[in-house]
């Protein structure tokens, strides 16, 4: 199976052409802004490079991460995943961060593992055994046993548990690869994760919104 993989939901653009666990060609940059013109870029680039070979093999589906992440990265990679999916004939699987980066550290030791993003709100968006929520550094939620933290926000998250006597290990996983995006995708598809829509999951509402229709002026 080929799997083009996508992820813009921080301030990283990746894209990989996977095929059967093999990375045929990847792609990253890290960036905080026009992540548009970049995943587009790069996504190009590892089609162009994949497939070189055979450009008949062509792919069977595009894997990307839906979040959580920036409300602008999650959207970028989303309608390019499904703009290329719906060209290509072929089907989108979406992923989230926590689940690509546990595909990236399969060996933990029996200890939880905690993603914690940055929700650049003073806060932190934490996924824990498949649900996502969001809390103050000050307040975040008990551990029940030995965790291991990932993500952007990891160190602080584990300063804080480390402060409150939790035994928890940092781990080296901060951005999401799209090699392990499309490893999740291939568990998800085999029932080893539960089944998840490829829309964006958003944690808190959007920071700006559209403005309203403007009132009519008042009667002369």
């Amino acid at each position: 199976m080929r799997i083009l993989a996508l992820d813009s939901a921080l301030s990283r653009c990746s894209a990989a052409l996977v095929e059967d666990g093999v990375v045929r060609a990847a792609r990253q940059v890290d960036a905080s802004r026009g992540h548009a013109a970049l995943l587009a870029m790069l996504a190009g680039a590892v089609l162009a490079e994949g497939m070189r070979d055979d450009a008949s093999m062509g792919f069977d589906l595009v894997a990307v991460t839906v979040g959580p992440g920036g409300f602008t990265g999650l959207r970028t990679g989303l309608a390019l995943a499904h703009g290329i999916a719906l060209a290509a004939g072929v089907a989108v699987v979406g992923v989230s961060l926590g689940e690509a980066l546990a595909c990236a550290l399969p060996h933990l030791g029996g200890r939880a593992l905690w993603v914690a993003i940055d929700s650049r709100r003073e806060e932190v968006f934490l996924e824990r055994e498949g649900q996502v929520s969001s809390h103050p550094l000050d307040g975040l939620p008990a551990a029940g046993g030995r965790i291991a933290v990932a993500g952007d926000a990891a160190p602080r998250v584990a300063a804080r548990l480390a402060a409150a006597g939790v035994d928890v290990m940092l781990t080296e996983a901060r951005l999401p690869r799209a090699r392990d995006v499309a490893a999740a995708a291939v568990l998800r598809l085999g029932g080893m994760l539960a089944p998840r829509a490829a829309l964006p999951l958003y944690v808190d509402p959007p920071a700006t919104h559209r403005p309203g229709r403007p009132g009519r002026p008042p009667p002369a």
